[in-house]
């Protein structure tokens, strides 16, 4: 994978330990077990799609990944709003992780754009 690729499959391999800790979190102290699911779901697949588009079979395969990935962040940052919205995530906790994961989700945006032949500065 080029440098853009591992700094954002990186910053997804922590966010997703973030998520895992987050969503056990809601679970035991919230009592709240089906946003927490949706959570954990799609917060680790951004990761999980990374890691498959490293050994996609085309280039159209790769794009394919990295779409997915990025899709699954912005499902993500759904459910983080919605917990946020619902008091079950607090400030502190809400603001940093959608720091976290905006700065993924430009990362993929870019290298989306990159692979697309997209001008990123328009």
């Amino acid at each position: 994978m080029a440098d853009g690729n591992n700094i954002v499959k990186e910053k997804a391999e922590k966010f997703a330990i973030r998520i895992v800790k987050c969503s056990r979190f809601i679970r035991e102290t919230k009592r709240e077990y089906s946003l927490a699911d949706q959570l954990l779901r799609c917060g680790t697949s951004i990761g999980a799609n990374l890691y498959e588009a490293e050994f996609a079979q085309s280039k159209a395969d790769f794009i394919s990944k990295m779409s997915i990935a990025l899709k699954e962040a912005s499902e993500t940052k759904y459910w983080l709003w919605l917990l946020h919205s619902t008091d079950i995530l607090e400030d502190k906790i809400y603001y940093s992780m959608n720091t976290d994961l905006k700065n993924i989700i430009s990362l993929l945006v870019s290298i989306l754009r990159s692979l697309k032949g997209v001008d990123s500065k328009k």
